[in-house]
């Protein structure tokens, strides 16, 4: 057997290199897993083209994975080699002051935890995700759907702290990965009637599949005035934003109704500032939030949710590629002619 393998790294935005590097190996609590597949994500795009203050390049590149366990560290006993396993790129210490204060994603010791790589043929997972975060696939789902539990965990942190209630009206503003799986997300939790606005018009298609009973282009006119029209005046009970720009940021508020909740999901580039209507968020007494990463409960939903099919990430893959591909996948994703791509690396280039 081989002794080294191929993994894409990170050397600085616009800069991607594959390396012939040693497979890792596996120290006391931890496994390698060879990997089966490793969705492009949002964020990876982002570092790719302008760096991200959690990418520290030169670095191996890539978070999201499902795969095979090919080795295992000192002290593991809930994973075997030969176990089928789908896991997060990092988990909370517990024992912080966000931590100890029901505020995992907060971790005080999180941006050190974090463990790229998964763009290789191998990866390796420390213990403290071992212990957490890692889990054994379910037979019957596929390993390219298995890699999307990082994601939808953050997804699923976002719906709960939303706080949706049966019978409400929820807008959400984005209709990439985040958006369509949210989209699922509080119609399982009880919303009655889920506004979808982006602008791509397969994109929105994408969202009636799955579960959008409304969509709107924001090409087409004001998404604040159409949100507002279809609540009778007031607004949404409930809104996330997951477009990522400040525009829809501000947007949000206003197309919140009086006493609604606002979830600012997206990340915006650092030092980024934002204009909103402060009368309408004081006298309104609208709730905005930040949301950030996920618990480990909330990637143990997520696992489940995929397990059940509740939801279902089939309409956001667009495809499989090789190793070879991982900077023209994600410049696919930033022309937006796909939504999210599998990184499988036992494909042939």
């Amino acid at each position: 057997m081989a002794n080294t393998m191929r993994g894409v790294y990170f050397l600085e935005p616009g800069k991607l290199e594959m390396r012939e590097v040693p497979i890792p190996q596996p120290g006391p609590g931890e496994v390698v897993i060879k990997v089966e597949s490793a969705t492009t994500c949002g964020t990876d795009l982002k570092a790719y083209r302008r760096g991200h203050k959690l990418f520290k390049p030169p670095m191996p590149f890539g978070h999201e994975y499902a795969g095979i366990v090919s080795a295992v560290g000192a002290g593991v006993t809930a994973f075997k080699e030969g176990d089928e396993v789908m896991g997060t790129n990092t988990a909370p210490c517990n024992e912080c002051f966000f931590c100890k204060r029901g505020r995992q994603q907060l971790c005080i010791h999180l941006e050190g935890r974090f463990n790229f790589g998964s763009y290789a043929e191998y990866h390796r997972i420390p213990d403290y995700i071992v212990q957490q975060n890692l889990f054994h696939k379910p037979a019957h789902l596929p390993f390219t759907e298995a890699s999307f539990i990082e994601p939808l965990g953050c997804a699923v942190l976002c719906a709960i702290n939303a706080d949706v209630h049966l019978g409400d009206t929820v807008a959400i503003i984005g209709v990439g990965a985040q958006g369509l799986m949210q989209i699922q997300l509080v119609k399982a939790l009880g919303a009655s009637r889920v506004i979808a606005i982006g602008r791509s018009p397969g994109r929105l298609e994408r969202a009636k599949q799955v579960g959008a009973d409304v969509i709107f282009s924001s090409l087409d006119g004001d998404p604040v005035a159409f949100v507002k029209e279809l609540t009778g005046g007031h607004g949404a009970d409930i809104v996330i934003e997951a477009a990522g720009s400040a525009d829809t940021w501000s947007q949000a508020i206003m197309m919140a109704r009086n006493g609604a909740t606002v979830m600012q999901f997206s990340g915006l580039p650092g030092g980024t500032q934002v204009s909103f209507d402060a009368t309408k968020l004081h006298y309104g007494e609208i709730t905005m939030k930040g949301i950030f990463h996920m618990t480990p409960r909330a990637a143990e939903m997520a696992m489940q949710m995929l397990d059940s099919g509740q939801v279902t990430v089939k309409p956001i893959l667009d495809g499989v590629i090789p190793l070879s591909q991982v900077e023209d996948g994600l410049l696919r994703m930033h022309r937006s002619e796909v939504i999210k791509l599998a990184v499988v690396p036992s494909l042939a280039d």
